[in-house]
């Protein structure tokens, strides 16, 4: 079992020396840090969309593309975040050091899922159907935010001089 500990043993260190060597040296790093800035202002616009049409009535068409572009861009950056897991951790998904986070993010694509579902089957309106969208961007937003906070423990540990 890799030593998970920072050099002074109090806190849990995200990778070891020789994973954080593969997530430095692999493509899928660059891919994820160039997806996941994208999916974050896909997000954004959608979100302003969807209130958009939330308030006004106006704009269904616009908000429902939006909501797609941002569901492909999540798909895309699941998909190459499990290969970025299996490169650095040996495993697709569930690596100890993003084991909530990857909890997290099946709701977030079970909700976004569940509207795709929504809207082509038409079992729900347009407003149900904003409704299942916004709880499908709460959720991104939580999800975004652990990935976030990892991040920025990752790089206080580098700073720190411990294998983040």
């Amino acid at each position: 079992m890799p030593n998970r500990r920072d050099s002074t043993g109090d806190r849990p260190a995200l990778y070891t020396p020789e994973e954080r060597a593969r997530r430095d040296a692999s493509v899928w790093t660059l891919v994820q840090g160039v997806l996941a800035p994208l999916q974050f202002l896909a997000f954004l616009i959608s979100l302003a969309l969807v209130l958009r049409y939330l308030a006004t009535g106006e704009g269904y068409w616009a908000a429902t593309v939006s909501i797609l572009v941002k569901t492909a861009f999540l798909y895309v950056i699941m998909v190459t975040g499990a290969i970025w897991e299996k490169v650095v951790f040996g495993q697709y998904l569930f690596a100890p050091a993003f084991f909530w986070e990857d909890v997290f993010s099946f709701a977030v694509i079970a909700l976004h899922t569940a509207y795709l579902w929504a809207l082509l089957a038409g079992s729900v309106g347009p407003s149900g159907q904003m409704a299942l969208a916004l709880a499908a961007y709460a959720a991104y937003a939580i999800n975004a935010t652990q990935f976030l906070l990892k991040l920025r423990a990752a790089r206080l540990q580098g700073a720190a001089g411990v294998p983040a």
